[in-house]
């Protein structure tokens, strides 16, 4: 299938935390075929590069104007690659949306503010001949699912990857397990239960810090139901969003009752001192975090992966020793070092995977 081609709009925010869209897009890009990020702050640079130290030939451009200068065609897609805490947009970045459906490009939206609710917008839309899509718009009410308790009855193995902040590499995390996991054999269920899982094309998910409260377990199980009636997958690795223990969200609760893991991967950043969009709050330790996981869940914290941000080589390398030492726990960080522990503690896990693997070995 041909992708479809996608600028990514991401003002001076790429590689921060409102950025994350962007970082995501860029890592793992999906459905899209990623031409370039707007980001002025960072013209002259290679995405990969600037994100991970491997050049991937995506570059930075000034504007709008330059990225259709320098592109052989204008792209497809106009994707917004933040995610301020706010949700809204700015009075020129609104200017920059309407320019990119003049060029004839589709807006991918995914803040909480509705573009298709946005007269101008959808005037402008309809005169360019473009589609909006809000990524982040849930469904009506009538169309919402509230638990059903059917999902007790789920035996697949179901792994969540939750975290101790939000913008920590959660999804990261996820979407790398979820390849190697494939690359020993297994069938995998991806949940996606973010606005960047969705636009890269994950099948299964929903946004949902979108969902009133009381439809936020039962969206998440309708999701685990319907990747486990369509796929009969091998697994299934759920998203997480936010932190369990954080002040400001309860998607983690909804997340952890509505897909129900047996095991848990725990992602946390150790330089990070207070949480992301709270710099007044404190970040929880990784102790707590477990403690407070598996007390709230019967799930287990089965191993640990690390955020290396602000951290240095030497660093990672003392941090992942002392945390096996303190915790028991395998540990890693896997854009430096694959997800290997993390499979292996899977199959330790799960042993009855084991015989898939197995089967693929052998044939």
């Amino acid at each position: 299938m041909l992708k479809k081609t996608a600028l990514i709009y991401c003002e001076d925010n790429f590689g921060t935390m409102d950025g994350k869209t962007a970082n995501g897009l860029i890592r793992s890009a999906g459905n899209y075929t990623i031409t370039g990020v707007i980001d002025s702050t960072k013209t002259g640079q290679d995405t990969g590069e600037y994100l991970e130290k491997k050049v991937n030939f995506i570059p930075f451009f000034q504007n709008l104007q330059e990225a259709v200068a320098h592109l052989d065609a204008v792209p497809d897609q106009f994707i917004i690659g933040m995610a301020p805490s706010a949700g809204l947009l700015k009075a020129e970045e609104r200017k920059v949306v309407m320019e990119a459906m003049e060029l004839g490009m589709n807006i991918v939206n995914p803040l909480h503010e509705f573009f298709t609710e946005d007269e101008v917008f959808m005037n402008q839309a309809r005169k360019s001949g473009v589609e909006i899509q809000d990524i982040r718009k849930p469904p009506a009410k009538k169309d919402m699912h509230l638990f059903s308790g059917r999902s007790l009855d789920i035996e697949t193995p179901i792994v969540a990857v939750l975290g101790t902040d939000g913008a920590v590499g959660k999804r990261t995390t996820s979407v790398l397990l979820e390849e190697a996991l494939e690359k020993e054999g297994l069938k995998v269920a991806f949940i996606a239960t973010g606005q960047t899982g969705l636009i890269q094309g994950k099948k299964y998910g929903v946004a949902i810090d979108a969902i009133p409260s009381q439809f936020m377990t039962g969206e998440i199980e309708h999701q685990v139901l319907r990747a486990y009636d369509e796929m009969q997958p091998d697994i299934m690795i759920v998203e997480g969003q936010g932190a369990l223990s954080h002040p400001a969200y309860i998607s983690s609760c909804a997340i952890i009752r509505g897909s129900r893991p047996g095991s848990v991967i725990m992602q946390h950043p150790p330089k990070r001192e207070n949480l992301g969009d709270f710099s007044y709050i404190p970040m929880p330790t990784l102790e707590s975090e477990i403690a407070l996981i598996e007390s709230f869940s019967t799930a287990k914290v089965t191993a640990v992966s690390i955020n290396h941000e602000n951290m240095t080589d030497q660093e990672v390398l003392q941090t992942i020793s002392d945390y096996e030492a303190k915790y028991a726990l395998p540990t890693t960080d896997v854009l430096q070092f694959s997800c290997d522990k993390l499979v292996e503690t899977i199959f330790k896990t799960y042993p009855e995977l084991e015989k898939k693997r197995s089967a693929v070995y052998s044939n």
